[in-house]
């Protein structure tokens, strides 16, 4: 036997793996500042940083429950369902990917419709849900943004949408790209029998639905810091060759050039949307 297979390689001891009784979720790392924020707190300021005012993302429901008024809120077109019209498959199916969304949400699709009332007046809501395939626009998404603008039209009462969006959603094709001109088609509707639009644009708000009804509001309010555009900055840059300006596609740029009309903190959103409400429903009414 050689010298060397004597040698024993010493045995190192597993870990004990211990058990943690610590909850999940107690704690939250602001994606600003870097500030640990407890869950709870940052709850009660509607997911702003308290430290820095960096507006976190919300779900459809919590964006509702801070707008409308309570029990006020009657939902349509909860039955519309997205099928899969191209039997699309990429690394999942659609089906697969559908029914992910739908188990994380509990929604058939990526927005909430409905009529409610803020500060008691009737208005004509919807309001996309990022957290669904990334608030994509499917035949569904746009069905229901245009049944927003449709409804309000009726009723003879504002339209308001708050969008929150990645863009056209690939999987439909051809068919979601036609919801850009769906909504577009419903909007100018409104804007010929003088229906406000109120137009809300939220983090992120790109591609189709930012090149379609989200930039034709009336209004166009943006929260703070907010990601609006079309295409990435790689996107523009390899296609203009130019380097962009810093920070081009956020909501204080485009205020500087135009795009919107203002910049509204979250707390003071349904107030600052009361007061456009009051300003065009004085105007319908006197008609």
């Amino acid at each position: 036997m050689g010298w060397f297979e004597a040698i024993k390689t010493p045995k190192l001891k597993k870990a004990k793996k211990g058990v943690s009784n610590t909850p999940t979720g107690l704690w939250k790392k602001c994606t600003n500042c870097g500030e640990i924020i407890q869950s709870s707190k940052l709850d009660s300021y509607d997911q702003v940083c308290p430290y820095c005012d960096q507006h976190f993302r919300l779900s459809a429901q919590a964006r509702l429950n801070l707008l409308v008024d309570s029990d006020s809120f009657k939902p349509f077109g909860e039955s519309l369902a997205t099928t899969d019209p191209f039997q699309f498959v990429d690394k999942k199916s659609y089906q697969e990917r559908l029914k992910l969304a739908h188990d994380k949400c509990g929604a058939l699709d990526g927005a909430i419709c409905g009529i409610g009332k803020i500060a008691k007046r009737r208005v004509s809501l919807g309001i996309m849900n990022f957290q669904f395939m990334g608030g994509s626009m499917g035949v569904v998404t746009g069905e229901k943004m245009a049944l927003v603008m449709d409804k309000a039209f009726e009723e003879k009462i504002p339209a308001i949408i708050v969008s929150s969006s990645g863009g056209a959603r690939m999987q439909e094709g051809i068919l979601s790209l036609m919801q850009m001109g769906k909504t577009s088609a419903a909007r100018q509707r409104l804007k010929k029998a003088g229906i406000p639009f109120i137009s809300v644009l939220t983090d992120p708000t790109t591609g189709g639905v930012a090149a379609s009804f989200a930039m034709l509001g009336d209004v166009n309010i943006a929260e703070p810091k907010a990601l609006i555009g079309f295409a990435g900055p790689r996107v523009i840059e390899q296609s203009i060759r130019q380097t962009l300006p810093e920070g081009f596609q956020r909501a204080e740029f485009l205020l500087d050039h135009g795009f919107i009309d203002r910049i509204v903190h979250r707390k003071n959103l349904k107030s600052e949307l009361q007061f456009f409400i009051e300003i065009f429903s004085n105007k319908l009414s006197s008609k």
